[in-house]
């Protein structure tokens, strides 16, 4: 078990460094970025040079985008990394750790609840569809999931606001986590609560985008298991039915779910950049979203090794927890 763990961390420091200096040179040799569009928005063309560019470039250690310029820039921001400095935002002028927790608070809130809804619905849902293979049922989740996975998100989002907020005028406005008009002086329990509101929406896109592909993945887990040796045997002694399903089948389904779990923990933390711009929510998503198509290098490099260590902690807990469904793993190999 011990050998084991040393080994998944070493090999995940292997990984997260082969990650930073691919998503660092990656960033560096993108077109623009948030220096020199300030630095053309604060000076007219008469008053701009290509020197004076150059100059204001270097303030802020992206003068030299030659090969070894971008790596002596990578092994400063590595070294600042290692020390827990991801450096300072270009656009919100703070720590990038500091702009990453401060809104990472209300994403993981709209993610989590969105999980716990859709593992709900889902896994039933796959299993009963399973169960009832080339049924009314089956069919009728066939294609419901198949649209829920074909519908792109912005797509979605607009049709939810244009039917519920526009038409009916149920979460008018669609848009930021507050209504303009609460009062001043609304307690925190009112404020809280409106709050509720406005995230119905978000939350609805995405349990709806994201059910489709773990009921899929649950009915073909659960007909590999339903056509087992062991679950005909369980029949052939005499089980009901309930209990092949709930007691055999359900738990031998889980082993291979947990392999979602590499995708969750940065799922929960990361935010959902599409949705939260579409709702103009004020997550990390949206945050990223910004902060990247404005170049904030910075930002960009501590936001995806934040999602980069996230997903590789999800792989981690993965691999420890395959030991705990299956016994038939064994760490220590």
């Amino acid at each position: 078990m011990f050998k084991y763990i040393v080994k998944r961390i070493l090999l995940s420091i292997l990984i997260l460094f082969g990650v930073s200096i691919i998503l660092y040179f990656l960033v560096r040799l993108m077109p623009v970025n948030y220096v020199e569009n300030m630095y053309y928005s604060t000076h007219s063309q008469t008053e701009s040079s290509e020197a004076d560019l150059q100059r204001f470039l270097e303030a802020y250690g992206l003068g030299d985008n030659s090969f070894m310029g971008i790596l002596g820039g990578y092994w400063n921001w590595l070294t600042s990394f290692l020390q827990g400095d991801m450096g300072t935002s270009f656009k919100y002028a703070d720590k990038v750790e500091n702009v990453i927790f401060r809104n990472m608070g209300i994403s993981f809130g709209i993610s989590f609840v969105a999980l716990i809804l859709q593992l709900l619905i889902s896994i039933p849902l796959g299993i009963k569809s399973a169960c009832n293979q080339y049924g009314k049922l089956d069919y009728t989740v066939t294609v419901l999931t198949m649209i829920s996975m074909s519908f792109p998100t912005f797509f979605f989002a607009s049709l939810v606001i244009r039917l519920f907020a526009v038409d009916l005028g149920w979460f008018d406005p669609a848009l930021g986590i507050q209504s303009a008009t609460l009062p001043k002086d609304a307690s925190s329990w009112t404020r809280f609560w409106d709050m509720i509101w406005h995230l119905i929406m978000p939350m609805f896109v995405l349990v709806i985008l994201s059910i489709g592909s773990l009921t899929r993945y649950t009915r073909t887990n659960t007909l590999e298991v339903l056509n087992a040796d062991y679950i005909r045997t369980a029949r052939a002694k005499g089980l009901s039915e309930s209990k092949v399903i709930y007691k055999h089948v359900f738990r031998n389904t889980m082993i291979p779910l947990v392999t979602t779990l590499a995708g969750i923990i940065p799922g929960l933390f990361g935010g959902a950049m599409i949705t939260e711009t579409v709702f103009g929510i004020p997550g990390i998503g949206s945050i990223a979203y910004a902060a990247l198509r404005e170049g904030d290098i910075p930002f960009i490099m501590g936001y995806n090794m934040f999602i980069a260590i996230l997903t590789i902690l999800g792989i981690f807990l993965a691999d420890i927890m395959y030991a705990v469904v299956d016994p038939r793993v064994k760490l220590g190999k």
